[in-house]
Formats: C-alpha cells, sequence, structure tokens
C-alpha cells in the first residue's frame, strides 16, 4: 500500500493511493484515511483524483535521524573511513518539505549540497529493538534528500547549522508499506544528469541494525524517520535547479532549487 499526506480544496488529508475501478484506464485515486495512517487504516468515504490534490511530505516527524558515512564510497569522498558503529545526527522538523516544494538555499552559505537517500518511517513507539525485528516496527518506506550547507558544516567542526536550515529536509512522494529495500537502485539527478548510483545493499549497517541502533539511545515514535545515509557523488546545487532523487520501485522525489 502507498500513503500520503496531500492538500485537497477542504483541507489537508492522509490517504491511500489506490487504483480507481471506474476509470477505463488504470488512474490512481486519493482515498482519505480517517485520523491517521498507523495500524490498519480505515476510510472516511472521500476520494479525489490525484489531479485535484497536492502532494505533502507523507509524513510530519516529532524527529528526523540521520545515518552519515553509512555508504564506504561516501565515506572515503569526505575524508575518513567507514566507521564501525553507525554515526547519526538528527534534523529538525522545520526542516521538512514535500515534492515538488522549493529548497530554499540560504543566503549565508556558498555550497549548498544534495544528499539522496533511502528512508525509513516508525510504524508504533519502540525502545531497545532486537536488530532482527528492527524491520517489524515500521510503516514504510520514503524517499528523502539531507540537504547540506557543505561550507558550514566544515567551518563547524560538527553538523547541526548546516543540516537544519528550513527546507532541508524535503520527503515523499509517498511511504510504500510493501517495498523491500535490501536491494534497488537509488540515485540522484541534478538538471537530468546522473550524480549518484548505488545500490541499498552496499549500505554498511542495514536498515533493521539502524532501527535497533537508534532505539537503544531515543525512544522512537509513530512517523519518525531514520535516514539510512547518502552514496558517494554528492555535490552542490545552484539557484534554478531541480534535484531528482530516486529509488526504484519506490518512486522519485523531486525539487526545484531556490536562492533564499
Amino acid at each position: 500500500m502507498r500513503l500520503a499526506r496531500v492538500a485537497h480544496s477542504d483541507g489537508v488529508s492522509f490517504v491511500a493511493l489506490e487504483p480507481d475501478p471506474s476509470a477505463p484506464r488504470e488512474r490512481i485515486v486519493a482515498v482519505e484515511i480517517d485520523q491517521h495512517p498507523f495500524g490498519e487504516p480505515t476510510y472516511t468515504g472521500r476520494k479525489w483524483p490525484m489531479a485535484d490534490v497536492r502532494l505533502l511530505a507523507p509524513i510530519l516527524p516529532t524527529k528526523a535521524i540521520c545515518v552519515g558515512k553509512n555508504y564506504a564510497d561516501h565515506a572515503r569522498e569526505m575524508g575518513s573511513e567507514p566507521p564501525e558503529n553507525p554515526v547519526i545526527f538528527m534534523k529538525p522538523s522545520t526542516t521538512i518539505t514535500g515534492p515538488n516544494s522549493p529548497i530554499k538555499m540560504p543566503s549565508n552559505s556558498e555550497r549548498v549540497d544534495f544528499e539522496g537517500e533511502l528512508a525509513a518511517v516508525v510504524g508504533q513507539p519502540c525502545k531497545d529493538v532486537p536488530e532482527a525485528r528492527g524491520t517489524e516496527v515500521l510503516l514504510g518506506y520514503t524517499i528523502a534528500n539531507d540537504v547540506t550547507a557543505r561550507d558550514h558544516q566544515q567551518a563547524d567542526g560538527q553538523w547541526t547549522r548546516a543540516k537544519s536550515y528550513d527546507t532541508f529536509c524535503p520527503m515523499g512522494p509517498w511511504i510504500d508499506t510493501d517495498f523491500d529495500p535490501a536491494d534497488v537502485s537509488i540515485r540522484t539527478d541534478l538538471d537530468g544528469e546522473v550524480k549518484q548510483d548505488a545500490r541499498t545493499s552496499q549500505l554498511l549497517h542495514g536498515v533493521g541494525g539502524l532501527v535497533s541502533w537508534v532505539s537503544r539511545i531515543m525512544t522512537l515514535l509513530p512517523g519518525d524517520v531514520i535516514l539510512t545515509g547518502t552514496p558517494a557523488g554528492v555535490g552542490p546545487m545552484q539557484d534554478g535547479q531541480k534535484v531528482t532523487v530516486s529509488v526504484d520501485g519506490l518512486g522519485a522525489l523531486t525539487n526545484p532549487v531556490q536562492q533564499a
């Protein structure tokens, strides 16, 4: 099932994206979910053609936990060896933005980079999850872009300022509850040119292990998001460009880039 969060003429709703059986050709409709998408969804009976809604970030997490240097080639391009244990940091909820919404580059940064990532969405409150059950607590998977003011990261020697500007965590276009992340292609294109190209099987620490690691540190709540790390090939974006992160079988997340 694909779950999304959409804006429509009456407000904002969680929806399931389902085929429209009344359409002569395959067409997807947004079927409204009552209250929230966690657990077995119940429906209100309202639905809209996709042309009548706008996709938003599929969830608004209390926290976005990010994993640094989780692809060996990326660790090395950043000047270090792959870490033995996951390296984590956090983005504030105000960084979250949706598909097709602009990434706004701050005027005090001279280099803002894309970092395409697979993201896991937590589906239930959990703490101290065993690694073997790490994926069992997930609602599903989505796509994210861990946008980074690289010059600020290098100047500060730590990552909080560089990662925390508003719009620095595009996410979407939906959450797929049936997706298998074990070995799929992940790519980032900038104005149609491939910049990152890897497979999720190259993750140093897999999804189940990451969920377990993070949950031993902090309680995870429904809707919290874990960004699993970015492959090699990160690089700068410019005003007027368009960046797309694609994960095979999951979809594509596209955002224009604007000077704030």
